[in-house]
C-alpha cells in the first residue's frame, strides 16, 4: 500500500532536511564530498504558519546539482550536529525545537501538519481534527491508525480542558501514524479530491434510488423477507479510504458473491493448474444453475453453481464440515480487515431444505466424477450451503472487493491474505463470467470485474483504485440488482473505470485518481523554449525536457510527456 511504500522515502528525505542548515546560517559549515550534492529545502521554518496553510501546497524546492545523481552531504572537519549540540544544552524537547526552527531548519512532519490543520491558531480542537482526518477518506477507527486514535484519548483525558491539543501534545499524538497521516493531508492518496469525487457517488446512488423495478428473489424463503426499499453502496480504495451512503448497516448474505472468494481460497492453497484440472474458465452462456458440464465433463467456470460446488470440495479436503467452514470465515474476516462477517443459520436451514436444484447438480457431477476422489458430495453440499449464507454489510463486503483491487492485501490492515496469482485468476473469471447471463453486457458496458448474487449484492473492483458492494434486494430477469447494475454503469459514464477507457485519443471522462509519473499535460499557447522557461521554474532538476509530438509555431497547444517527475514539481 501507498503508505508503506512511501514510507523509507519520506524518512529519508526529512532526516537528510533536518542535517542540513540554510545557506545563511553562520553557526555551522556542510560541504558536499563531490560536486555532486542532495537537493533540499531552503525555508525559513520561523515563516512555515504562514505559508503552509495546506500541506500539499508546500513543495519542496530542489537546489541544483551538478550532476543528475544525487549523494548524502558530509560534515566538515570540527562541525557539530544540530541534535548533538541540542543534547549538550541540555534542553527540553519543546525548547530544542524551538532552536532548531530559530537557527532555520525545516520543521518536522508533525509540526508541518499542526499548522496545516491549525491555520494560524495556537491549538486544535481535537474535532477540527478528526472533521479534517474523515474530510481525506480516512476513519478515526481505521486499524492503521489505532495508535494514534488511543494516544488522542489517553491525551484529552488528561489535558486542562479535555478539548484542545497544543503543538507538543498534538505532535505526542500523531507521530506513531505521521507518514500514513502526511500522505492523507497532503492528497497522496489514489483518490486526492476524496470530497468531491464522494459528492458524486451520492449522486449517482440518488440516481438508482428512484428504480423501481425488479423483483426481490423468492425462491429461497427467507431471502423474500426482505424490503425492496433497501439500497445501500459503500466503497474502499486501495489507501483505506471509506464511503458509505444508505442501508450500509444492514446484514445480508453474500449468495453467489461468495463464489469468486472461495475460488481464491482454493488457488491460494493450492494452485492454478490443480484447481482447473478439475474446473473450467470458460463462460457457459447458460444459466447459472443448468445441469450442463462443457465437453471435458467439467463445470464451465467457478462463478456457476457447478463449478462453485465443485470449487467448495477442493477447500480444505479431508477435515470436518466445521473446521472447512472456519477456514473460509477467518480468511474473509482477514479480507474484510476484521470488519463484520456473520452466519445466517435460517438462511442456510432455508438454502438446504429448497436446494433440489442443487442436490440434482451435485448428484450429476459425482455421476460424471468430477470431485476429488473420496469426496462426500452430500457434505460437500452442506458446505456449499453454508458459504451462500455467510451474512456480511455493504462496509465489510467493500473491504473485500478493495483487497481484490489492492493485489490481495487489504488497505485498512496492510496484511496480505491472498496470492497474486489467486487474484489474478480471480478478477479474470469475474470479468467474463461473473453477472450470469449479462456477463458480455457488463463487460462491454462497465468493463469491470463483478460478481452478483440472488440476495441483491454487487461486488464490483476497480483494479489498483478500490472496491465497491452495492446492494439492494429487487432483481431483474437475469437474477441481478436492479439498482446495482445502473450505479454501475452511471459510474462507468462518469468515470474513467472502465477497463479501456485509458487508450489513447480515448474520449476524456473525469479521472478522479492520482497523477501518476507517466501523465500527459497540456500547456496553454507557447513556443517551446517558453515552455521550457515554464518547466525550469517548477523543476530546477531538469536537464531538458522532450516533446512527445512536434511543435508547430507559437499559436500551437503543445503536449508534453513528463517521466518519473517528482509529484511536487508537477503541482
Amino acid at each position: 500500500m501507498l503508505h508503506f511504500r512511501c514510507a523509507t522515502v519520506l524518512k529519508e528525505l526529512f532526516e537528510v532536511t533536518l542535517k542540513r542548515p540554510l545557506s545563511g546560517s553562520r553557526q555551522k559549515t556542510w560541504l558536499p564530498t563531490r560536486r555532486r550534492c542532495f537537493g533540499t529545502a531552503s525555508l525559513d521554518a520561523r515563516g512555515v504558519s504562514a505559508h503552509l496553510k495546506v500541506l500539499h501546497a508546500a513543495p519542496l524546492r530542489a537546489a541544483p546539482c551538478a550532476a543528475p545523481f544525487r549523494s548524502y552531504c558530509t560534515k566538515t572537519e570540527g562541525a557539530v550536529e544540530p541534535d548533538e549540540q541540542l543534547k549538550k544544552d541540555g534542553d527540553s524537547s519543546e525548547a530544542a525545537i524551538d532552536k532548531r526552527r530559530n537557527a532555520g531548519i525545516l520543521p518536522s512532519l508533525e509540526d508541518l501538519l499542526f499548522y496545516t490543520v491549525a491555520e494560524g491558531q495556537e491549538t486544535i480542537p481535537a474535532h477540527k481534527f478528526l472533521t479534517a482526518l474523515k474530510a481525506t477518506g480516512l476513519r478515526s477507527g481505521d486499524p492503521r491508525l489505532k495508535e494514534c486514535m488511543d494516544t488522542l484519548k489517553e491525551t484529552l483525558r488528561n489535558s486542562s480542558d479535555g478539548v484542545t491539543l497544543d503543538r507538543h501534545l498534538f505532535k505526542k499524538c500523531v507521530q506513531s501514524n505521521i507518514v500514513l497521516l502526511t500522505q492523507a493531508f497532503r492528497k497522496k492518496f489514489v483518490i486526492p479530491d476524496f470530497q468531491s469525487f464522494t459528492s458524486h457517488i451520492d449522486e449517482l446512488y440518488e440516481s438508482a434510488k428512484g428504480l423501481s423495478g425488479g423483483q426481490v428473489a423468492d425462491y429461497i424463503p427467507q431471502l423474500a423477507k426482505f424490503s425492496p426499499d433497501l439500497w445501500a453502496v459503500s466503497l474502499c480504495t486501495v489507501d483505506g479510504q471509506r464511503h458509505t451512503v444508505g442501508d450500509t448497516k444492514v446484514p445480508f448474505c453474500l449468495q453467489s458473491c461468495v463464489k469468486p472468494l472461495k475460488y481464491a481460497v482454493a488457488v491460494h492453497d493450492h494452485s492454478t493448474e490443480y484447481v482447473h484440472s478439475f474446473i473450467g474458465k470458460e463462460p457457459s452462456g447458460l444459466r447459472f444453475n443448468k445441469l450442463f458440464l462443457n465437453d471435458d465433463d467439467k463445470p464451465h467456470n467457478p462463478m456457476v453453481n457447478a463449478g462453485a460446488i465443485v470449487c467448495t470440495s477442493l477447500i480444505k479436503q479431508g477435515v470436518s464440515n466445521a473446521e472447512r467452514f472456519d477456514y473460509v470465515m477467518n480468511f474473509l474476516k482477514d479480507m474484510a480487515g476484521n470488519e463484520y462477517v456473520g452466519f445466517s443459520n435460517a438462511t442456510f436451514q432455508s438454502e438446504r431444505e429448497s436446494g433440489d436444484r442443487n442436490f440434482a447438480i451435485g448428484y450429476y457431477l459425482k455421476e460424471k466424477k468430477c470431485f476429488p476422489e473420496g469426496t462426500d458430495m452430500t457434505s460437500v453440499l452442506d458446505f456449499y450451503f453454508q458459504l451462500c449464507s455467510i451474512e456480511v454489510t455493504c462496509e465489510s463486503a467493500s473491504v473485500m472487493a478493495a483487497t481484490l483491487a489492492n493485489g490481495g492485501i487489504c488497505p485498512i490492515t496492510g496484511e496480505r491474505v491472498l496470492s497474486p496469482e489467486a487474484v489474478r485468476n480471480t478478477l479474470s473469471l469475474m470479468h467474463s463470467c461473473g453477472m450470469y447471463d449479462f456477463s458480455g453486457q457488463f463487460a462491454f458496458h462497465v468493463g469491470l470485474p463483478a460478481k452478483s448474487g440472488v440476495a441483491g449484492g454487487i461486488l464490483l473492483v476497480v483494479p489498483n483504485v478500490m472496491g465497491i458492494m452495492c446492494w439492494s434486494p429487487p432483481l431483474d430477469k437475469l437474477g441481478n440488482s436492479v439498482r446495482g447494475i445502473q450505479f454501475c454503469t452511471d459510474l462507468v459514464e462518469l468515470f474513467n473505470f472502465h477497463n479501456y477507457d485509458n487508450l489513447k485519443h480515448f474520449a476524456k471522462k473525469h479521472d478522479p485518481r492520482r497523477e501518476g509519473g507517466d501523465q500527459r499535460f497540456v500547456f496553454g499557447p507557447m513556443d517551446y523554449e517558453s515552455l521550457q522557461q515554464e518547466l525550469a521554474l517548477k523543476a530546477p532538476l531538469w536537464k531538458k525536457v522532450s516533446p512527445t509530438e512536434s511543435h508547430q509555431d507559437s499559436s500551437t497547444t503543445v503536449v508534453y510527456r513528463m517521466d518519473n517527475v517528482p509529484s511536487e514539481i508537477k503541482k
